[in-house]
């Protein structure tokens, strides 16, 4: 699914878009921290990050996946003959805002831990299909990134914890 979001046009290799301000966090200060993930990841070519509202979050995984409902983060890799460009990065500064108010830290901490999640996946990692690959690579990076937590193993250890399971252990959590 190669679908760009918008226009290729800083010589630094990304564009960075606010239509949903970040308390804490600039352009300048995103495009920095893309850049250290980008070599940490590897991923080669630039990319372009939105950070939006939900409504433009829903409206984006609606056409361009089929989904009708919200998400955190979208990942759209380049076409394949796109010079220099490795994709498009959409994130949701609500949901960032949400998550980081739950665990703790801010939301310019958040759109972080996004913006690394979307860079795996522009880099070919796939969490749904690649038995854990992803989920161990973002974690190598949370630390080198000086990250608190990454996307994959905390929804791992959230998704367990609704269904009843300790830790990533798969059994059934003990109760007093």
């Amino acid at each position: 699914m190669a679908a760009l979001l918008f226009c290729f046009t800083r010589d630094s290799g990304r564009l960075i878009i606010f239509r949903k301000r970040v308390r804490g966090l600039t352009e300048a200060g995103l495009a920095s921290f893309v850049a250290r993930a980008q070599r940490a990841v590897p991923l080669k070519g630039g990319v372009n990050i939105l950070v939006s509202t939900n409504q433009e979050l829903r409206r984006l995984n609606r056409e361009f996946r089929g989904k009708n409902k919200g998400t955190d983060v979208l990942s759209f890799p380049a076409v394949e003959n796109a010079d220099d460009l490795a994709g498009d990065i959409a994130i949701s500064a609500e949901i960032a805002a949400a998550n980081a108010h739950n665990l703790g830290h801010t939301a310019a901490v958040e759109i972080k831990i996004l913006a690394l999640h979307g860079l795996l996946h522009l880099a070919g990692y796939d969490h749904e299909r690649d038995n854990g690959q992803m989920a161990r690579k973002e974690e190598e990076l949370q630390n080198a990134l000086s990250l608190p937590s990454v996307l994959i193993s905390r929804s791992f250890l959230e998704r367990n914890r609704r269904n009843g399971r300790a830790r990533s252990t798969g059994r059934t959590a003990r109760t007093r």
